[in-house]
This record gives structure tokens, sequence and C-alpha cells, in this order.
């Protein structure tokens, strides 16, 4: 039984059900549903060989075309399907909900297979996504300088119910020229906004949600503009934390990364720093005083969220002074005090 479904109401289905995307692997590369698998009824180049046929030929000729390409293909999808969905139980979409979902449907439902078929295909994920960025939510932002500890800190308050939403582990970026810590490959735009859309619908957007404070651009990712500009006007928690502190944490991430990694990142951001202070940082790299590494690039970073924090609204900013290097006793004292202050 072929039953069609809009996204919104697939979405919301209280079981879940295993999604195949019958795009190609480029499109799907591009940017796919969080948690969908990809059964490609063409390869990258036989979709461009049927998108010719069908713009110079026409609508027929391209479909026996289709045909002849995935004519030995057929039993193949199946085992996949039954793969991903033993219990025959299955959602289906392409691009717009046109012929390759459709085709794939038809062969899934002759072998008994009850399947969902996505009105709108990925197309109308895409506007669903975008749709999530233009909702209303009590954002409160948990700022402070780099080697705070603000992620971790994230972490804890998920632990102790809070809702959270991680950006930087979203984009696969800590944020800084130093962000993909030589290891971290980041998604595709597309990808990033699917998955953070996907993140916000599992939240109540009535209670409180916290993110860290970041700037439009996470490395080569930005952050859809309608939630950046709520994040820019919410409550804004700024831990103070002292310098020292920072340095030993920045320490312990940044001291096992390749030096020629660090070098490279560090004569990114010359102009930033000055060629005296660039020069002396990667001498200190090379000559394994990170602490003193650490302590020239703080200038920098320091001066840039303090600028930053300048230009919010004071009334907005709560500043809180942590001494302590306890994640959880930090994390309650943190929530202790936006309770206090009457924020929500």
């Amino acid at each position: 039984m072929i039953k069609s479904i809009t996204i919104n109401d697939f979405i919301g289905l209280p079981n879940f059900i295993p999604l195949i995307d019958v795009r190609t692997p480029a499109e799907f590369e591009q940017g796919k549903v969080p948690g969908a698998f990809n059964i490609p009824i063409f390869s990258n180049e036989e979709r461009v060989q049927v998108g010719t046929t069908y713009k110079q030929i026409g609508r027929e000729q391209a479909i026996l075309l289709g045909f002849d390409l995935t004519g030995n293909k057929w039993s193949g999808f199946i085992k996949q399907a039954l793969e991903i969905a033993p219990a025959k139980i299955i959602a289906v979409h392409c691009w717009r909900g046109g012929m390759r979902s459709g085709a794939m449907a038809w062969a899934l439902d002759l072998y008994g297979f009850e399947v969902y078929l996505i009105e709108g295909g990925y197309k109308s994920y895409r506007s669903w996504t975008i749709e999530q960025f233009e909702k209303t939510y009590e954002l409160t932002i948990l700022g402070g300088m780099t080697g705070s500890g603000k992620t971790k800190l994230l972490q804890q308050f998920k632990l102790l119910d809070e809702q959270q939403i991680d950006l930087e582990d979203l984009a696969q970026h800590q944020g800084s020229s130093y962000g993909t810590m030589n290891s971290m490959v980041q998604p595709t735009q597309e990808q990033f906004e699917n998955n953070l859309a996907f993140q916000l619908k599992g939240l109540d957007e009535h209670r409180r949600i916290w993110v860290e404070d970041e700037s439009l651009t996470i490395g080569k990712r930005c952050i859809p503009k309608s939630f950046w500009e709520q994040m820019r006007s919410a409550k804004l928690i700024n831990i103070d934390v002292p310098i020292e502190q920072r340095v030993e944490l920045l320490c312990k991430e940044y001291g096992a990364l390749d030096k020629d990694f660090l070098i490279a990142c560090t004569e990114r951001i010359w102009k930033r720093l000055g060629p005296q202070e660039t020069k002396n940082a990667i001498a200190a790299i090379s000559e394994d005083r990170m602490a003193d590494f650490i302590r020239i690039v703080l200038v920098y970073y320091d001066k840039t969220y303090n600028n930053g924090l300048s230009k919010r609204d004071k009334e907005n900013v709560l500043t809180i002074p942590i001494n302590s290097k306890e994640v959880v006793s930090n994390a309650i004292r943190i929530l202790d005090s936006v309770v206090g202050a009457n924020l929500k």
C-alpha cells in the first residue's frame, strides 16, 4: 500500500519509520533529511543522461532510458530496503516527489512494503527547515571569553534537564581560526541548516534553550540569519573565568595538535595579531611553549569578544564570575543565578 504524506505529517509521526532518499549520491551528499538512507535510482552520471534526454527529446524517451538504466537494479533496491526496514514499513522521497520516488514506491509496494511517499520530496523538507528558523524561541545565550569551558557547561546543562543546542558540534568547528582541530570536517551549509532545524523541532520552543554565543559564521558555515538575530537580542549569561584557568584549559585542548596545523592557522590571522606577535606565537609553538602561544592569541580573541559584548544591550547581560574548575558545580551556580535574576 502506498500512502502519500506531507513532510510535516511524516516528521510528526509518533513512531520511527525508516526513510530512503532515492536521489543521486551527489544530491544526497549536498543535503539530506537527518537519518535518511540513500538508495540512488540513478548514479550521478545516469541522472545527467536522463535529464539531457528529457530536455532534448522528451519525457517519454527519458522514461524509457530510465528503465533501460535501472532494469537490472530493482532486485538490489528491494534487498537494500529490506535491510533498512525489515518490518517492510518505509518512507520514500526524491527531489520533489516526482518519477524517481514514484517508481521506487511502486516497486516496494509490489513486493509487499507499506510505503509512505513524501509529497514534494526533499524540496518540501528544505521549506520546512527554513520555517523552523522563523519561529520564536526562548533563547538564553552562554557567553564568555575563549577557553571559558562553555561547551562543557552546555553538555552539563543537558544532564540537568535543560534544553540546549550545540552549534559548534552541528557545524563541526570550534569557532576560531583553529576551529577544525585538524580533524573536523564541516558539513555543507545546507546540511548544517537541516541538522539545526531537526534538533530545534525536538525542543519545546516555550522553554529556555541554551545556545553558546557565536558570531554569524562558525568556520565556513553561517547561522541562519533569523535565528542569529534572535541570539543577538536574547539574554546573555557572560561567564567571567580567570585567564590562567582559560590558558590551562586551552593548553590541554591545543597542546596535542600538530604543530604545522597550529602554525598555518596562526599565519592566517597575522593581520589581526600583527607581524611581531605572529612571529612570537609561531616561535612559541615551535619551542613547545604552549602557554605562551595561548596568551599571545588570547589578546586578539579577548579583544574580539569584548567588542561584540559592548554592542549588546547591557540590560540583557548578566556576568557571573567563575573561579572553580568543577563543571557540575559551575553549571548549577549559573542556573541558580539565572533563576535569582528572574531570567527565563
